[in-house]
């Protein structure tokens, strides 16, 4: 479309006076984004539904594929993100200097948003391969997620306790949506991810292929979560997954977490917004694990500080005291 130089100069005019006057709801809007996971995960799903629902005049929200927890809290402290997902185990790690991030200088402003949901760990196998525990995935080639995700994290610790090592088998570090198209041309024998169930790639994997899940269970299950207090048993229930048979398994919180660099004004109203009757029906709505998603408890599990801007929220819905 071709505009006269009068309609120009109009258009400039008027972008000048808009500007100076700060009366663009554009120009007012913060933008604020959320590192997720990968796009086959439930991180990025939940982003993206927790995104659209918080974004108005005020905010401009974002949902950002990445490599997971680990990669988010990196990109937070790094500038690169103002928020992000985090498996509970990874933030508190990361807040305390622990764990994986044990000698590396702690994280120490890291604040919390909102416990959202459980991660279970899921341990996927071909059928029959004759995987009935994670000790039997010695000599196997198997995927345990990629450098950066928490599903790699838990995945060597449960491994670990099982008394395999990295030696012990062919460890492949891809994400489950590669992992499962590996699994299918008959290059890969299984995978581990930690996420919310029913996860999208394996809900389409059970109701073609199938595969079968392998369980998180007996003394080493009970030794993992006395050394790792943030494990907790779960169980994925039988035909979670079309045709498939439910397993114990662990899990952990997935939490949103921020920077303590970040203002509280913005910070509050993406808390209030997350805890709107619109993200409300959004998440019942968009995505199996939304409805696990409640505000009784937003606060549990949480190993890092609240970000005031939250807390202030909190306080005024009545889940912590004045």
């Amino acid at each position: 479309m071709f505009l006269s130089r009068r309609d120009a100069l109009k258009g400039a005019a008027a972008l000048a006076a808009l500007s100076a006057t700060g009366g663009s709801a554009l120009a007012q809007a913060k933008f604020f984004r959320i590192g997720t996971g990968g796009t086959g995960g439930t991180y990025y799903p939940i982003g993206g539904i927790i995104a659209n629902a918080i974004s108005g005049d005020k905010l401009n929200a974002s949902a950002v594929a990445s490599n997971g927890s680990v990669a988010n809290v990196n990109a937070i402290v790094g500038g690169a993100s103002e928020s992000g997902f985090s498996q509970a185990d990874v933030a508190a790690w990361a807040y305390t200097g622990t764990g994986i991030y044990e000698g590396k200088p702690k994280v120490a402003e890291l604040r919390a948003i909102a416990n959202l949901y459980p991660e279970t760990v899921h341990i996927v196998v071909k059928k029959g391969l004759g995987v009935k525990s994670p000790a039997d995935i010695k000599g196997k080639r198997f995927s345990v997620d990629e450098p950066g995700s928490g599903s790699l994290v838990n995945a060597r610790a449960i491994l670990a306790a099982y008394g395999v090592t990295d030696r012990d088998y062919k460890p492949e570090f891809i994400k489950p949506g590669p992992a499962i198209e590996k699994m299918k041309d008959g290059s890969l024998d299984g995978f581990f991810f930690t996420g919310g169930y029913p996860f999208g790639a394996l809900t389409e994997l059970g109701a073609t292929q199938g595969f079968e899940l392998v369980a998180v269970d007996g003394p080493q299950a009970a030794e993992l979560k006395k050394k790792f207090t943030f494990f907790a048993d779960d169980i994925i229930p039988d035909n979670a997954y079309k045709g498939t048979k439910g397993v114990k398994s662990l899990a952990v919180g997935a939490q949103w977490v921020t920077t303590a660099k970040i203002d509280a004004d913005t910070v509050y109203e993406v808390t209030k917004g997350l805890w709107s009757d619109k993200a409300r029906a959004a998440l019942d709505s968009g995505h199996a694990k939304g409805k696990a998603i409640v505000k009784a408890n937003a606060l549990a599990g949480l190993g890092i500080p609240l970000h005031p801007g939250a807390e202030r929220f909190y306080k005024e819905a009545g889940l912590l005291k004045g």
